[in-house]
């Protein structure tokens, strides 16, 4: 099927810029998805907004078929104090378009757009859907966690249903190599308790050497099963916090460890094997950010293997790690541009990208 690739990559860069030029920084996403729900509007698009999430579901929607879902993010971080540029202002120069957001992922966003603007009014034998996310970067409940739930009645699909037959291409950065694995996320505050008592005599427990065996025993633990694309399970101690003032023993030692869990452990099995081995009391901020793989044998994966693609694990967390179900991130851009100073995108990318997207999706048998 020929398209005009070129005329889409315009479209999708314009509406970039002008998202750019929109503050979105999470949970303030309100004007940027107004934009974008004016712009799908304006090209006979009927999307369903749950706060600032928009969701577009194409055609012939079918609950018996399988089901693609398109997602990335219109949240960006808040700039960076580095730029040198005015992070809000889009600036096209040579084959790069500068501002913040364009690579964590502006590209991505607009880029899977295009391609559902185009599959939707195409013979597909599954379902298609887009999902414009919000409040990705802080992982909020206003973001992809509100839709999930929603799903199932605006589908009129069971859920169990919906997630078992549902999979997820993520517009994230990664130069349009599938990330077929990601590593999830757990944050552990931990206490260890001491006795306070006056420095200058032998009295009180330092919590501080309470704490010792804990922290050696975060630093050498290994855990058994290690990922081929993610590796181990990494803890790091990140925080310690203790003691008021020199001449007072400290009864409280708390520290902060990050954990960054591969497929094959869930954050709370993790969370259990630490509580079996440390003295300090420790509590999960969360259990959510969990790890997440597609096998390699799934059609899709296949697809992009074929295509040349070379499957990775990624370091990085995504909206991946709140789905209920099988996802691959595969998009237009670096990852190592993301947070940073003066980031950008280049429209040949995002050609390439739509190119790729079509050839992925067009044809495809999810059976």
């Amino acid at each position: 099927m020929n398209t005009d690739i070129s005329k889409y990559t315009d479209e999708a860069l314009a509406l970039l810029s002008s998202l750019i030029e929109t503050p979105r920084k999470s949970r303030e996403e309100t004007l940027a998805a107004d934009i974008m729900e004016q712009w799908m509007k304006h090209r006979s698009l009927s999307p369903q907004r749950v706060g600032n999430n928009l969701l577009l579901v194409a055609p012939g929607y079918d609950s018996r078929r399988r089901t693609v879902m398109l997602n990335a993010h219109i949240d960006t971080v808040r700039p960076v104090a580095t730029w040198t540029r005015e992070p809000y202002r889009a600036v096209i120069e040579g084959d790069r378009l500068y501002g913040i957001g364009s690579n964590d992922c502006g590209g991505g966003l607009v880029t899977l757009l295009q391609a559902f603007r185009i599959l939707s009014s195409e013979p597909r034998d599954y379902n298609l859907l887009y999902l414009a996310s919000c409040e990705e970067e802080v992982s909020g409940t206003g973001g992809i966690r509100s839709v999930i739930p929603l799903l199932p009645d605006l589908l009129s699909t069971p859920a169990d249903k919906l997630h078992a037959n549902t999979v997820a291409v993520v517009g994230e950065p990664t130069d349009m190599q599938p990330a077929v694995a990601e590593k999830g996320l757990m944050v552990l505050d931990m206490t260890a308790h001491g006795v306070s008592g006056h420095a200058a005599r032998n009295e009180g427990v330092n919590a501080i050497y309470t704490a010792l065996d804990d922290i050696l025993w975060l630093r050498d633990y290994r855990f058994e099963h290690v990922s081929p694309f993610l590796g181990a399970v990494k803890m790091t101690l990140t925080v310690v916090n203790a003691g008021t003032q020199h001449n007072v023993i400290p009864d409280e030692c708390r520290m902060v460890v990050d954990i960054r869990s591969n497929e094959f452990y869930t954050n709370e099995e993790i969370f259990d094997i630490i509580k079996a081995n440390v003295k300090a009391d420790i509590k999960a901020r969360s259990f959510h950010l969990r790890s997440s793989h597609i096998p390699l044998d799934h059609p899709l994966v296949e697809r992009c293997r074929a295509m040349g693609m070379i499957p990775f694990g990624s370091p990085t967390l995504s909206d991946q790690a709140l789905m209920p179900w099988l996802s691959l991130k595969l998009g237009p851009g670096d990852s190592s541009r993301s947070h940073s100073a003066d980031e950008y995108i280049c429209r040949s990318e995002i050609a390439d990208a739509l190119e790729k997207y079509l050839l992925l999706l067009r044809d495809l048998d999810l059976d």
